[in-house]
């Protein structure tokens, strides 16, 4: 009988084990999406930014916080909130992303000593802003990607 209460107890708690995002956390990402995106005003030219690379689907800019010494951002102009949101759709454009990061490293000579890109998804990997876009990091030595837990 008591493993059973344990059981019923648990499965009520399930949704809010498994939803996985603060009340606090998607209170503000529906804030920011309502908003709107930051880059959608970089692309429309309402904000400022240093424009390194721009055609008709992708951006990529100098972003506001460098956290190398080579730190781009490369933005779909296709406002997508999250990976979680993308769909077959949008398989070309992420690979093309993916290619650009690949020249803009070239071209800013850390393709052969090494970078990182990254895309946060959601609240534990820090996603700010609901436009998804990839960082490209390096000309220095980057740290461990995440901290090991084992």
């Amino acid at each position: 009988m008591k493993l059973l209460k344990r059981f019923c107890f648990l499965l009520l708690l399930s949704p809010l084990l498994v939803m996985g995002q603060s009340s606090s956390y998607q209170k503000e990402k529906a804030r920011k999406i309502k908003e709107g995106s930051p880059f959608i005003k970089i692309i429309n030219r309402e904000l400022p930014a240093t424009i390194v690379y721009e055609d008709q689907e992708i951006i990529a800019f100098v972003p506001l916080k460098e956290q190398a010494k080579v730190h781009l951002l490369i933005v779909p102009k296709k406002e997508i909130h999250t990976i979680n949101d993308a769909d077959e759709t949008d398989t070309l454009l992420l690979g093309k992303m993916i290619l650009l990061a690949a020249k803009l490293a070239k071209n800013n000579g850390i393709a052969e000593s090494g970078y990182r890109l990254s895309i946060n998804v959601n609240e534990d990997a820090g996603q700010s802003v609901f436009h998804i876009h990839m960082h490209l990091l390096g000309g220095n030595k980057l740290g461990p990607m995440v901290d090991r837990i084992y």
